[in-house]
């Protein structure tokens, strides 16, 4: 079969699965508005304060437009990547987002097995609502990294992370930007906080050294053990040493945006940065991700992974993203809305949408892999 039958077939199979289901992000996000209410829609689709960096980080990918480069045989392409010493079939993976329950009833258990499916990496979050090995289960020998909230109690995220190498996660990622709750005012104006309904207590009352803190094991009580440890302005750059000393698996820092930051990061021996500015959900008014990407890249200049999320939605910003010197991207509420329209076909959907985007965006851009994107593609607008 030649190639261009195979494309015929893949749209084929592709048109097919996505007739009775959304295809753009604006239309799962319009219909996940329709079925959840609206503390929990608000709670996935809102940012801090006035939103400004929530729409900033769209804003950001529209500043750069792709110049294509044409007659130069992309019949063999490849979206593969390397990372850690581990092949992934496309640089894309899910972001960790907490308490997915909230979305559907099937949770983190049902984009595990939607990512491990389409060979995506899937991030799984300290406040899941399934717990980790359950996540690990789900995936079997699929790529899975842990997200790991910092706890105020050492020997707390000590225990997650032991368990994390334990269930066959592959790497560490220690969320640096949440060092208090950023000032949501859907949440407020709803009265809404699903962590202190109990969505992200998983992996807590699981955790052989959390539920030993209590007194007696109750959601009420794990609500105010999380509440107590889960914010910790005291988190320094000492602290990686400490996860050092508890896994040998790679580290990465999630949330970083100045290159001051990326610098000190590579100084404490940080294997993999993450730019991120929470997807706007932390500080209003923060830089977007892809504008503070390019000076971040030229800091660690390879030495190690950069990844970068927030605002992701389409195949075109994978490439732009890529191109400004990211090696590998991560989606968030794209892949909630489809949670909450269709479980896990609508992951599925998701990803297999953004997948083929993203092999036709690289495509049109004369490149035929990974490596060949780069900032000679791209031109900022006026």
């Amino acid at each position: 079969m030649t190639k261009a039958q195979e494309e015929t077939l893949l749209f084929t199979r592709v048109s097919k699965s996505t007739q009775a289901l959304p295809v753009s992000i604006e239309d799962w996000e319009k219909q996940a508005r329709e079925i959840l209410p609206d503390g929990p829609f608000d709670y996935i689709a809102g940012g801090s304060g006035a939103e400004e960096t929530l729409a900033e980080n769209r804003r950001a990918f529209s500043r750069w437009a792709i110049v294509p480069r044409m007659m130069r045989d992309v019949t063999n392409r490849t979206s593969a990547i390397t990372m850690f010493g581990r092949k992934l079939s496309a640089p894309i993976f899910l972001a960790p987002v907490g308490m997915q329950s909230i979305a559907h009833r099937d949770a983190e258990l049902a984009t595990a097995r939607a990512a491990a499916a389409a060979g995506v990496p899937f991030v799984a979050s300290t406040v899941s609502s399934t717990s980790l090995e359950q996540i690990a289960e789900a995936m079997g020998a699929a790529e899975r990294w842990f997200q790991l909230y910092w706890s105020n109690d050492r020997e707390v995220s000590a225990s997650m992370v032991k368990r994390a190498e334990a269930a066959g996660y592959s790497a560490i990622v220690l969320t640096v930007d949440t060092v208090m709750l950023g000032w949501k005012r859907r949440d407020f104006r709803n009265g809404y906080s699903p962590l202190r309904e109990g969505r992200g207590l998983a992996n807590y009352i699981t955790d052989p050294v959390f539920c030993s803190r209590l007194a007696e094991v109750t959601p009420e009580n794990a609500v105010e053990e999380v509440l107590k440890n889960i914010y910790h302005p005291a988190l320094n750059w000492s602290d990686i040493g400490f996860l050092r000393e508890h896994t040998r698996l790679p580290i990465l820092v999630k949330g970083l945006l100045h290159p001051d930051d990326a610098r000190l990061a590579l100084e404490h021996g940080v294997d993999g940065i993450i730019v991120s500015n929470h997807g706007g959900r932390q500080m209003d008014g923060a830089i977007s991700t892809l504008d503070a990407l390019p000076a971040i890249a030229e800091v660690v200049a390879g030495s190690i992974p950069v990844l970068l999320d927030s605002g992701v939605r389409t195949g075109a910003d994978v490439v732009k993203a890529i191109a400004l010197g990211a090696n590998a991207v991560l989606i968030g509420r794209p892949f909630l809305y489809g949670l909450a329209v269709a479980g896990e076909q609508g992951v599925s959907s998701v990803l297999d949408t953004l997948l083929h985007e993203f092999d036709v965006a690289m495509a049109l851009s004369g490149s035929r892999s990974v490596e060949d994107l780069n900032r000679s593609i791209l031109v900022r607008l006026p």
